[in-house]
């Protein structure tokens, strides 16, 4: 994998500004739960996920986490380089899901070429409005779709992204990225198992039926 991997325009830059920001990469390797990026305050830089699987969250006044979207190979987070966006105000809190290698643009290396480079600009601005998009979409979620609803889409999702029906969660996992108590979570799973479509044990979920899920889900 190259950083052209990530910038589908990178052949619209200049031979300068490829150099520039092919030099300042910098390797990192994270563990799981560490976090990277912590509120608009802390600017790491331009993430780019060479691979493994971060989580971008919010917290409520309350101290409830709820997932806001996540990242996996070949993703680039724009959040934690927030201090280039002057008029993006967004606590963001990004953490490691999996262990997890990235790349890392330092933020005044990358607000500068994207200052000299409009190709570079645009896709900088898609990113963002890619990002925002995935905020109304879970805004639309949390305002109209019951929590069971959303719950089963979760489970389908997570699913979908380990590739088993045996998912290795915890209530209070799941809860943290619905936004929701693990109590509430731990009722409605056990409604679910009630109704064949799961079965629960300590820290796994096995999917028995994934129709009746999808069918729940809506």
């Amino acid at each position: 994998m190259t950083i052209q991997d990530f910038f589908p325009i990178w052949n619209q830059l200049n031979a300068d500004q490829q150099r520039r920001l092919q030099n300042s990469l910098s390797a990192r390797k994270v563990k799981k739960g560490e976090i990277l990026h912590n509120g608009d305050a802390d600017c790491a830089g331009l993430l780019l996920v060479r691979s493994g699987q971060l989580r971008a969250f919010i917290l409520s006044e309350e101290g409830r986490e709820i997932t806001i979207y996540r990242l996996f190979d070949r993703d680039i987070c724009l959040f934690s380089a927030s201090c280039i966006m002057r008029s993006v105000q967004f606590e963001v809190t990004v953490e490691a899901e999996k262990e997890t290698e990235l790349w890392v643009i330092p933020a005044d290396v990358y607000h500068a070429v994207m200052e000299e480079s409009a190709p570079l600009a645009n896709y900088t601005n898609e990113l963002m409005a890619s990002r925002f998009s995935d905020v109304m979409w879970l805004i639309e979620q949390i305002l109209w779709k019951s929590l069971d609803k959303r719950l089963s889409a979760f489970l389908l999702e997570e699913a979908a992204i380990e590739g088993t029906d045996e998912l290795k969660l915890t209530h209070e996992t799941i809860a943290k990225h619905l936004g929701s108590h693990r109590e509430v979570i731990t009722r409605m799973l056990r409604y679910f198992q009630e109704e064949g479509m799961v079965r629960l044990s300590r820290g796994s979920i096995k999917i028995l039926d994934e129709s009746k899920l999808r069918q729940l889900q809506g």
